[in-house]
C-alpha cells in the first residue's frame, strides 16, 4: 500500500496506536530497524530523526505486528488499518509464491 507522505497521513497513522492504547514515542536511540516495540508495556519507539515518509512506512510495517482490538478504533482508523494489514498480507504471499518451487522430482 503506498500512502503518500504527508503528515496527515502520518496523524491517522498515529491514531490507529492511540486508539490501539499504544504509547507512540519518536526518541532517538541506535535501532537497526528504525524503531523498537515493547509489546508488553504496548510502547512503541521509533528513531525520532526519520522524515515523515520514514514515520509513515514505520509505523506501516509495525502495524501488521502488533495485536489490537479493532474495536476500539473508530471506523475511519479500521479502515486504515484493514488497509495496511491486507496490503502487507498481499505482499507476503506474492512474494511467498515467487519463492515457492515444489519439487517434481519422483524418487528412483
Amino acid at each position: 500500500m503506498n500512502l503518500k507522505s504527508t503528515p496527515a497521513n502520518l496523524a491517522k497513522l498515529e491514531k490507529i496506536f492511540e486508539e490501539a492504547k499504544y504509547i507512540l514515542r519518536y526518541e532517538k536511540g541506535t535501532f537497526n530497524s528504525g524503531y523498537c516495540v515493547l509489546e508488553h508495556k504496548k510502547v512503541v519507539v521509533i528513531n525520532k530523526f526519520l522524515n515523515v515518509e520514514g514515520r509513515i512506512n514505520t509505523l506501516m510495517d509495525i502495524l501488521p505486528s502488533i495485536t489490537l482490538e479493532e474495536g476500539f478504533l473508530t471506523p475511519e482508523s479500521q479502515k486504515l488499518y484493514r488497509q495496511v494489514v491486507d496490503s502487507r498480507d498481499a505482499a507476503e504471499k506474492a512474494a511467498g509464491g515467487e519463492e515457492e518451487n515444489p519439487s517434481t522430482e519422483t524418487p528412483a
